[in-house]
């Protein structure tokens, strides 16, 4: 990962003191990843302070660990704790009470005054806040924010989940007031100050069940084929002042976090919802670049700046890919034109490199509970392509205009989004497993990489076997960060690149409104500590990502405890020296047969060049990509995991062959055995596909 962070991690004066982040492993013992250092710094658990895994923390240096080249240290200050908040069970004493944290992430209790108990019993099921934590108590204090006992199992899961990430559920008062003291609607005053667009037809698209709507397009035609088109952004930065108590808990959380029956907003409702939301038949203040452009999507002129506008019409992907495929619908001839648009500015990026990795989202329908009963598999079609490629074009317009300002001589410092290339090992390995699938990849050159990756896709595009590449193809490709170190967007095909679209739910896009409005007023006073904030970002993401996955992966093994006993088409999704993974075809549900469950048919090793087990004896072969037919065998809420057996052994000859029924104890992981595989049979038993 590239990036200008050495700066931010000088030793202080006379003391080698670092900043960084500390993890700490599974015997106790801690490291402290220090930005701009290869090697970390090691510190006992009793030299941790009051520091937990993920904390930022000051640790500072004492020599070097058993005479070797590592140094260790003892952390002096946490500066950023990841996590605050904690679920656990509450026990009440005479004069006093703990809360029993359930996460093995809090080593000790949390000591509760009587009179922050906000109404706990002894034994209720609760969420408790830290309020205070000194070196000089074993133990923190801190009070009782909610109590879960009257909760169901799904809403004390996805509530830990949040806590456990370190996105809080509840926003803090002094941030609830600072939102509440702004008006409704838009003042006269500072419409003066915006070019007034309010008489333009107006729209958002959006998912069906969105409520924060902070993008929205406009569209009129100016003759000669010529049309003017706006991107409209919620002003965000009108209304968090730098430095207020709103604007230092949109940093501390970085970002909204989706799970499948909730949003944990950045924003308090009254913003993300209300003032900023760019609801329809409301006036709004917005931030916007707006292009004149021809219907090949070729941009002659553009403008940027602070706008108010009004948004006449709120459609869902669905009710414009609608009328996209024929369906009659309301200003359907701009929504034509506007895809029409999009398609050629699509086309053109994938000509210059872009890779075309496709959206699949998986969704749950829930019940009234929050318990899954279905799952649909969402595809981006042209509908959710419309606005993707209006927001890519806003936020390249964006970082390219900034990106030619200067101050001082020096480029102003701006939050770029950048990706680079392609781990180049991966790749190697990664370019073998493609041939399987009839696949060649020039490596040669990134242009010749982005190619074969899109060859690839296209190639693989409908098959059983296309989430698995394009998931493995991912992991080959580096991280998208936040940086001030402008290194373009590989992945995109763009040399600058930022994000500005979505100001309500990401805090990089609201750096870079502030950033945006000094460079067009020519005021620019460059924002302190700006890496830092970048890395914050990028980590909260991170952070917001994984509990994202892990929502969907309880939600995935909530829903197959309805099938145990089933059998399914899958797709092995993973290898490893313990087993693979595999995925269902039917509804994405991806579990894992164990390699002691595999023992009956040979010792397996595990070929990570291959992505494969292979058979010491036999050469017998489970690899990615191969399709099994697989039974549920359990699914364990609490371990959020799914266990399958398989079916059919991986086709060798051009035939498979099927195992006998499963005779195994469900959910004995480790101790289950299949029977012998059967003789082939004149005709297969396998089950029609």
């Amino acid at each position: 990962m590239r990036g200008n962070t050495k700066k931010n991690n000088k030793q202080e004066t006379g003391k080698h003191i670092y900043t960084g982040k500390l993890e700490v492993t599974r015997s106790g013992m801690g490291y402290v990843v220090i930005p701009g250092r290869e090697d970390d710094i090691i510190v006992k658990r009793g030299d941790m302070l009051t520091a937990l895994n993920g904390d930022e923390v000051k640790v500072e240096v004492r020599g070097h660990r058993d005479n070797n080249r590592r140094l260790e240290g003892t952390i002096t200050e946490v500066v950023r704790r990841k996590q605050s908040e904690f679920s656990g069970r509450v026990e009440v004493h005479e004069h006093f009470a703990f809360l029993v944290p359930e996460s093995d992430k809090m080593p000790v209790d949390i000591f509760i005054p009587v009179e922050k108990l906000n109404g706990a019993k002894h034994g209720d099921h609760a969420m408790g806040r830290i309020t205070e934590w000194t070196g000089r108590t074993k133990n923190p204090q801190g009070e009782i924010v909610s109590i879960l006992t009257n909760e169901s199992v799904n809403e004390i899961a996805m509530q830990s989940l949040l806590v456990e990430n370190g996105f809080p559920l509840t926003f803090p008062d002094d941030v609830l007031e600072d939102a509440a003291r702004y008006p409704e609607g838009v003042d006269t005053h500072e419409i003066k100050k915006r070019k007034d667009i309010r008489k333009v037809l107006t729209v958002t698209i959006d998912p069906v069940d969105a409520k924060d709507f902070d993008d929205a397009i406009s569209f009129r035609e100016l003759g000669d084929d010529m049309y003017e088109v706006g991107v409209h952004i919620a002003d965000v930065s009108h209304y968090i002042a730098p430095g207020s108590a709103l604007d230092q808990e949109a940093y501390r959380r970085a970002t909204s976090v989706y799970l499948p029956d909730r949003v944990s907003p950045m924003l308090p409702e009254r913003l993300s919802n209300e003032l900023c939301s760019l609801r329809p038949h409301e006036d709004k203040y917005t931030f916007s670049a707006i292009f004149q452009m021809n219907r090949h999507g070729k941009v002659k002129e553009h403008w940027i700046g602070k706008t108010v506008i009004h948004s006449d019409r709120r459609y869902s992907y669905e009710d414009v890919q609608e009328m996209i495929e024929g369906a009659p619908g309301d200003n359907k001839e701009v929504l034509l034109s506007l895809n029409e648009i999009a398609q050629k500015l699509r086309a053109e990026r994938f000509k210059k490199g872009a890779i075309n990795f496709s959206s699949q989202e998986v969704r749950f329908k829930l019940d009234e509970t929050g318990k899954p009963i279905g799952i649909v598999i969402k595809e981006s079609k042209e509908a959710h392509q419309l606005i993707e490629e209006f927001m890519l074009l806003a936020n390249r317009t964006i970082a390219e205009y900034v990106g030619s300002i200067k101050f001082k001589d020096e480029h102003v410092p701006f939050p770029y989004r950048v990706h680079d290339v392609p781990d180049e090992d991966k790749l190697k390995i990664f370019s073998l497993f493609a041939a399987r699938f009839g696949v060649k990849f020039d490596l040669g050159s990134p242009k010749g990489i982005s190619t074969s990756f899109n060859k690839m896709l296209e190639t693989v595009s409908g098959k059983p076997e296309q989430h698995v590449l394009e998931q493995l193809g991912i992991r080959t490709m580096s991280k998208a960060i936040y940086t001030t170190e402008n290194i373009g967007h590989y992945g995109l095909g763009f040399a600058h690149y930022c994000h500005f679209t979505s100001p309500i739910r990401r805090y990089p896009d609201v750096l870079v409104h502030r950033i945006l409005q000094q460079c067009l007023e020519q005021d620019i006073h460059p924002i302190k500590n700006l890496e830092t904030q970048c890395r914050h970002c990028s980590d909260q993401e991170r952070r917001a990502m994984d509990t994202e996955r892990t929502a969907n992966k309880y939600k995935q093994v909530e829903f197959m405890q309805a099938f145990i006993g089933d059998d399914f088409d899958a797709i092995i999704s993973g290898v490893a020296n313990f087993g693979f993974w595999a995925e269902t075809v039917e509804h994405k549900c991806e579990g894992m047969v164990s390699a002691s469950d595999l023992s009956d048919f040979d010792d397996f090793e595990f070929k990570e060049g291959e992505y494969a087990l292979v058979g010491r004896s036999t050469g017998l072969r489970f690899a990615m990509g191969d399709k099994v037919r697989v039974r549920v065998v359990a699914a364990n809420l609490a371990k959020r995991q799914i266990d399958y057996a398989v079916l059919e052994l991986p086709e060798q000859t051009g035939k498979k062959k099927r195992i006998t029924a499963y005779k195994g104890n469900s959910g004995s992981r480790g101790g289950s055995r299949y029977g012998q595989p059967q003789k082939p049979k004149a005709k297969s038993t396998k089950r029609k596909r």
